[in-house]
Order: structure tokens, then C-alpha cells, then sequence
């Protein structure tokens, strides 16, 4: 078969115009998420400043504002993903175990923040007599390892304080030694399977204590906003993973796929994660400007101050 020249201007005429709007679509794409991570870094820096501003309580103020930093962090880690858009797979599962790890580092300081509103002390055995004795109750697939019904005290927080920290520990080891397998050729799907469950079930035990803990002291822990503080840490984790798993089901139905030879699916995979991370960030900082508002240390600060005046 011959293509006459007008046959084969047409073809290079339309193969111009098609690259032309991708290109197009690409800096649109571009564009978009570096108003979406401005936006973000506004409203969590500026949260960040009016803590600073109502330095009342260092304790609890430094663990807000480690977990107000995570939507930015995650926002700047996506968009450098967009920028090196052809990255390879350890570059991109260096970026996604920065984001993870901060993660693990956020829950634990999220309890942190919990036991300090309640003035819980682990390492000083200090457990308020009046919540001492309270009853715990697990539930499947818990209750394989753990009694239906336990009693509150130093031992069980200490207990749900390790059921969080074991995903600080757990989440870096399994990134540095994914990254060293990717980079040393040695990643089977069955390597990558391992891992993934292995994570799953320590950030599953994580949010699980962090679920116990609210549930147990849902009414003294009522003033300072838990559900709201809860749902801003679960809310990034929860978007993130599943929208992944998504994302990875999609590509083996074929819906996401590759329309060009320079271009795998994983790439663009990874690319549509990112811009959905970047934009959903900028709805996490502005929740977390409601859940970890600097307020009640304003009012506390101008409280105490108009109490020295009376003196």
C-alpha cells in the first residue's frame, strides 16, 4: 500500500497537532498544581506562624505543628514526582516512603498530643486515677491475641502507645530495603506483594490504637476537636492508599493505559496520583486550619495575661 505526499502530510500534520495539545494538557496540569501546592503552603504556613504567635503550650503546639506540616510535605513530594515526570521505579519509591514515613512519625506524635491532653506520661508511670480502670474492648481479628475486655492502665496504654510506634519503626526498614532491592534488580512481584502486607497490617494495628484511644476517651477529650484531629491524619492516609489501590486496579482493567511508545502505564499511573495528591492537599490544610486552630492558645494566653493584671 502507498501513501501518496498529501496522505502523508495529513499523517505528520495530525501527529503535530496531537503532540501539541498534550503538551498543552501537560502545562495546564502543571500549572494547576503549582497553584494548588502555593495554596497548600499559604494555609499551612500561615497556621504554623499563628502557633508561633500563641507559644503557649510547647508540648502540645510542637506535635501540631509536625502534624499540620504533612500536607505540605506530601504536596511538595507529589509535585517534585510531577516535575520528574520519567523518574525511575526507585525514585519514585524513595518519594513515597518520605511521604509514608512522615506518616508513621504523624500518628505517633498524634497520640502523643492525645496523652498529653489527658496528662498521660508513659515514661513518668503518670495515669490520672480517674481514668484508671477503665474497660477496653477489642474487637476480630484483635481478640486473637488480646482479651475481649481490658482494664486501663499503665501497661494497656503503654500497650496501644507500641501498637503505634512499631509502624515508626517498621515503615523506614521496609523503604530502605525496597529501594536497595529496586536499585540491585531483585524485585519479584512476590518481594513487592510481601511488603505490601507486611505494611498494611502495621499501619492497620496504628490507626487502631489510635481508634481504641479516641473511643475510650471520647467525652474528656471533647473540647479539643479528637474526631476532627483524627480525621485530617486518617483522611490523608485513607485518600492516599486507596486511591492508589484504585489507581492500580484500573490499570489492570485496562482503563488507564498507555496511547504512546515513549510512555508506560506506570508512569502515568504515578503522574495521576500525584496530581490528585497535590490538589487533595489543599483541602487537608484548610481542614487542619479548623481541627488545629491556634485559637484556644490566643484566648488562653490573653486569659492568663489579663489574670497577672488583676494581681
Amino acid at each position: 500500500m502507498e501513501l501518496d505526499l498529501g496522505q502523508v502530510t495529513l499523517i505528520g500534520s495530525t501527529d503535530w497537532l496531537a503532540k501539541k495539545m498534550e503538551l498543552d494538557r501537560g502545562k495546564v496540569t502543571l500549572i494547576g498544581c503549582t497553584i494548588c501546592l502555593m495554596l497548600t503552603m499559604h494555609f499551612s504556613i500561615q497556621l504554623v506562624t499563628e502557633h508561633f504567635m500563641s507559644w503557649k503550650k510547647p508540648k502540645e503546639q510542637k506535635a501540631i505543628i509536625i502534624i499540620v506540616l504533612m500536607a505540605p510535605l506530601y504536596a511538595i513530594d507529589s509535585f517534585i514526582g510531577l516535575i520528574d515526570f520519567m523518574g525511575s521505579k526507585p525514585f519514585f519509591t524513595f518519594l513515597d516512603s518520605v511521604k509514608e514515613c512522615y506518616e508513621a512519625i504523624v500518628m505517633a506524635k498524634f497520640l502523643a498530643l492525645m496523652y498529653t491532653y489527658l496528662n498521660i506520661s508513659i515514661s513518668k508511670n503518670i495515669v490520672p486515677d480517674e481514668i484508671k480502670g477503665r474497660q477496653i474492648h477489642h474487637s476480630f481479628p484483635m481478640t486473637l491475641f488480646q482479651p475481649h475486655t481490658a482494664h486501663l492502665n499503665h501497661h494497656t496504654l503503654k500497650l496501644l502507645k507500641n501498637w503505634t510506634w512499631q509502624f515508626v519503626v517498621i515503615r523506614p526498614v521496609c523503604s530502605i530495603l525496597m529501594i536497595v532491592l529496586q536499585l540491585l534488580g531483585v524485585y519479584p512481584s512476590w518481594v513487592s506483594w510481601t511488603f505490601t502486607m507486611i505494611l498494611n497490617i502495621s499501619v492497620s494495628l496504628a490507626l487502631y490504637s489510635l481508634v481504641i484511644f479516641y473511643h475510650v476517651f471520647a467525652k474528656e477529650l471533647a473540647p479539643h476537636k479528637p474526631l476532627a484531629k483524627f480525621l485530617c491524619v486518617k483522611g490523608i492516609v485513607f485518600f492516599v492508599f486507596w486511591q492508589g489501590i484504585l489507581l492500580d486496579i484500573l490499570v489492570a482493567l485496562g482503563i488507564i493505559r498507555s496511547q504512546h511508545f515513549w510512555l508506560d502505564v506506570e508512569h502515568i499511573q504515578e503522574g495521576i496520583q500525584n496530581v490528585l495528591v497535590i490538589v487533595e492537599m489543599v483541602f487537608f490544610a484548610i481542614f487542619m486550619r479548623h481541627a488545629y486552630s491556634a485559637a484556644p492558645y490566643r484566648q488562653e494566653a490573653v486569659t492568663s495575661s489579663g489574670d497577672k493584671k488583676k494581681e
